[in-house]
Parts: structure tokens; C-alpha cells; sequence
């Protein structure tokens, strides 16, 4: 059977909307190990929701498969299916495909003409305070005698003892396509996505404010607190907005183009100046700072699909294929054309792996939403 044909099966087999004939197919198809491999490595890197499970043991396996939902009549083959997934020791994952998916209706076959889309990596541009730029990556190792680089991270360093007469400023740039982590001379941590500029004082004056600007993009702050730097606070300015941080970790959303300031709080305390308003927020909350009407608003959210980009993954809650598409973009460093602009506002949740290529991806948009594709050079195509 072919791939998508097998994709849709799955996810029809975990949603419980699989038919007798279809849930006969798929067992006769897993009784082979390759595609038990398949099986495995569709659920594993083609996870549907942010919130995900792994299911082992046979009481987890038939909590999932055999769990009881409202007005939905399970036939006894997919309940054979399920009994051979299991006996064949087969891991399998929660999935909740959103009900806005549209399903594939035809089997087109993706057009690939020279692909020179790829997955994204740690890179990063680092200027100095005289204006000289430094290529930092995997095959640079920059060093001097306070500043120390390794293939995804640059470190500041100083000793409490060395005197600083006047600050000194440097400024690291994300391209497109490439992530980068800062370490500051204070003990405080930035992980920067693509696309990102973030300008910082090479060394922190003891005692004194300690002030960074994000100059466009998202970053997560991790800051060393006061206790531990004379007792300075610590200030993160973005445009209008200032965030005075209490010890906490946090994370800012503001790319080039964008209308809002998105600013989600994990841990700790941070209070938000904008506009001449001023709020303070507690952890799992998020503020927005409205460019256009210039207003400042904070709701409570779940902040994991917020943070999902750190630790290498897209997390998406109901996000239009359009945001999805602008995100992706980003990382692979590609154009995106909506040929079927009916496929802007299709919805979509999942969780996507950050070191999947553009095809794999591709993939498994086409097998919950997108018809067809073509990708030329840089260019994806949607259809």
C-alpha cells in the first residue's frame, strides 16, 4: 500500500473512525516487521498533539484504544488491530487529530525539482563593539580571553576583579535556518530561534542595572537573579516594551512584521512596561503588547507549545497552516506559496521535530491536510 494510504490508516485506526475493511488491511500490512518499523517511526516523529503520551504496557495500550467515546461504534476488527499492535510489542502514541483537518482526497504525488531546502542549524553572526563580524557555527571556534565559542553556544566570562570603565555592546544574529544559545558574563542563559538579534553589554557592571535589548525575533531568558549580581535588576527591552525581570524564566516573541509582542512567564515573576501601562505576571501566563492599539492584555495558557522551538520541537494548538507555514519558513530558511489559498485557515495541532527534513514534514501535512505540494529549489508550493 502506498505510504499516504498507510498514514491515513493509522491515524484513522488511533482517532477509532477506522472501518472493518480498513482495519483488515492495516493488520495484514503490520504483520510484516519493516512495516512495523514504519509503523513505529510515523507515531514517533509524526506526533499530532502537544500533549503527548507513550503508551507500553497492555493497561496503557487499552486505555487508549479501548477508552468509550460519545456516539461512535468501535467494530471488532479494530479492536483485533489493536490486540496485534500489541502483540507485536509495538510503541504507540496519543494522537487527536483537530476536527478542521481536511483529509486527503486524492493521491497525487509530490513534485521535487532540485531541493535545496534544509533543515535548519546552530549558526549565528557575532558583531563586536569595533564592528567586526565573527561567523560562529560548527566550524568556527572563536575565543578570547572572556569570550569562549563552541559549535551552538557563545559564553561571556569575566573576573569580579576586572574593571569596566565604560560597557562595551555586541550584538548576536540568528539568521534564518539557525538557532544559537548566549551565555552572559552575570551567570544568565538566552536560547535564540531563528531569525533573532539581540544586542548585550560584554560585561555587566557590578551593582548596576543589567540591561539587554532584543531587537527583533524570540528568545528564552533564563536570568541569573539579583542575589547573585550585587543585587542589579535585570531589564529586557523590545521596542516600547520593557520587561523588568523579579529571578525567572520567560519567553519573548517579537518578530519584524508582527503586530503583538507576545511575552509568555515560566518560572518566577517579571512585570511588563508598555504603553504606560504596567503589569506584573505570574508563571503559565502570557502577555500581549498590541502594536496597533497599543494595549496590554495577560490570560492564563499552556506554555509548553510556547516553548517547544528550546528543546527542538513546533508545538501548534489549533494554529492556521498559514502561522505554520511562516514559522517553518523561518527554520528551513525557505519561501512558502499558497497556490490553494483555501488552504491559509485550515487548522492544525501538533508537534512536528525540528530535525525532520522539509520532505518528512511535507509529508505529514499532506497526509491531514494539503493535497499536493511541489518543491522547487528554495520554494514550497501549496496545492
Amino acid at each position: 500500500m502506498q505510504s499516504n494510504r498507510i498514514n491515513k490508516l493509522i491515524l484513522r485506526l488511533i482517532d477509532n473512525t477506522i472501518t472493518e475493511e480498513e482495519s483488515i488491511q492495516l493488520t495484514e500490512w503490520l504483520k510484516e516487521t519493516k512495516n512495523q518499523d514504519y509503523f513505529n517511526e510515523f507515531i514517533a516523529t509524526n506526533q499530532l498533539i502537544a500533549k503527548r503520551k507513550t503508551f507500553k504496557s497492555k493497561k496503557s495500550i487499552n486505555e487508549l484504544l479501548f477508552k468509550k467515546t460519545p456516539k461512535r461504534r468501535k467494530s471488532k476488527f479494530f479492536f483485533f488491530t489493536a490486540a496485534v499492535i500489541f502483540a507485536l510489542g509495538i510503541t504507540i502514541y496519543w494522537l487527536q487529530p483537530t476536527p478542521q483537518i481536511i483529509e486527503t482526497k486524492s493521491n497525487n504525488t509530490p513534485v521535487i525539482v532540485n531541493n535545496q531546502i534544509k533543515t535548519g542549524s546552530n549558526k549565528a553572526i557575532l558583531t563586536l563593539s569595533n564592528g567586526t563580524k565573527i561567523a560562529l557555527g560548527q566550524k568556527t571556534n572563536y575565543r578570547t580571553p572572556f569570550i569562549k565559542t563552541d559549535s551552538t553556544s557563545i559564553s561571556y566570562r569575566f573576573n569580579d576583579n576586572v574593571a569596566i570603565k565604560q560597557l562595551a555592546y555586541n550584538t548576536l544574529t540568528i539568521p534564518r535556518g539557525g538557532q544559537f544559545t548566549l551565555n552572559l558574563s552575570d551567570g544568565s542563559t538566552v536560547w535564540l530561534n531563528s531569525e533573532s538579534e539581540i544586542k548585550f553589554p560584554v560585561n555587566f557592571q557590578n551593582g548596576k542595572l543589567r540591561n539587554v535589548e532584543l531587537i527583533y525575533g524570540e528568545a528564552y531568558f533564563s536570568i541569573s537573579p539579583s542575589s547573585k549580581n550585587g543585587g542589579s535588576k535585570f531589564m529586557v527591552h523590545q521596542g516600547k516594551q520593557t520587561i523588568e525581570v523579579l529571578g525567572t524564566q520567560f519567553n519573548v516573541r517579537a518578530y519584524k512584521g508582527d503586530k503583538k509582542i507576545i511575552t509568555t512567564l515560566i518560572e518566577g515573576k517579571i512585570a511588563i512596561h508598555y504603553n504606560n501601562s504596567s503589569k506584573t505576571m505570574k508563571p503559565n501566563e502570557q502577555a500581549t503588547s498590541n502594536l496597533n492599539n497599543g494595549s496590554l492584555q495577560i490570560k492564563n495558557i499552556n506554555v509548553s507549545p510556547e516553548i517547544a522551538w528550546k528543546d527542538g520541537e513546533f508545538s501548534f494548538k489549533e494554529e492556521s497552516l498559514k502561522n505554520i507555514m511562516q514559522v517553518l519558513s523561518r527554520w528551513y530558511d525557505m519561501k512558502v506559496v499558497f497556490e490553494n489559498k483555501s488552504l491559509e485557515n485550515v487548522k492544525f495541532k501538533g508537534v512536528l521535530r525540528k530535525d525532520q527534513s522539509i520532505e518528512e514534514i511535507m509529508s505529514i501535512m499532506m497526509t491531514t491536510s494539503i493535497n499536493n505540494y511541489e518543491i522547487n529549489n528554495h520554494k514550497i508550493t501549496l496545492k
